[in-house]
């Protein structure tokens, strides 16, 4: 899978599942500040993350995941 339809992928997801206005989908967002996603959400986000790519994140490891690139980077490192 390319960096690219990762990218497309977890945009779709967090559109869709979180109806963040896609024009807010910018590598540089903060997933706290701007997109407002919340400690629950990310329980959410573990679970579709496992569904859509395959492999369960570790609570650990999204800590260090603040940026949108951050997290398409994790993506990007586990499948």
């Amino acid at each position: 899978m390319t960096k690219t339809e990762i990218a497309e992928k977890v945009n779709t997801l967090l559109t869709e599942e979180f109806e963040i206005a896609s024009e807010l989908l910018t590598p540089e967002a903060s997933l706290k500040d701007d997109l407002e996603i919340d400690s629950l959400d990310f329980v959410d986000i573990v679970v579709l993350i496992n569904q859509e790519f395959g492999f369960k994140p570790q609570t650990e490891d999204l800590k260090s995941v603040k940026t949108l690139q951050d997290f398409y980077n994790y993506i990007g490192e586990h499948v």
